[in-house]
């Protein structure tokens, strides 16, 4: 059995039953960060799907999948963002092997 479930992503607004002030906030904000600015919204989007891919959100991605696609991005262009999202999260996890080396030095059996 899964916790997550493809239909729940619909139910979102609802996390702002209970504090809809709040949840107005951060819909508005959430909607702003989103708009063309800077960055266009199309590269808001495949930014949004590599950082859901990092932080493994299965939401997010089914979101931002279908943004990117809707956005005109194609299945090159979202893999290789996904590829960028495994990079960084890869080369997070091996950069915390100089703390390693450095405690195992610490201990003097480095």
């Amino acid at each position: 059995m899964s916790h997550y479930e493809a239909g729940d992503l619909a139910r979102f607004p609802s996390i702002a039953d209970d504090a809809p002030e709040l949840g107005k906030r951060f819909f508005d904000w959430y909607g702003a960060v989103f708009e063309d600015g800077a960055l266009t919204a199309r590269e808001k989007s495949l930014i949004a799907l590599a950082v859901a891919h990092a932080v493994q959100c299965p939401y997010c991605i089914e979101a931002y999948a279908k943004d990117t696609l809707e956005k005109g991005c194609d299945a090159e262009q979202q893999m290789e963002a996904v590829h960028v999202a495994a990079a960084i999260k890869g080369g997070a996890a091996l950069v915390h092997g100089v703390q390693m080396k450095k405690f195992a030095d610490k201990l003097g059996m480095g």
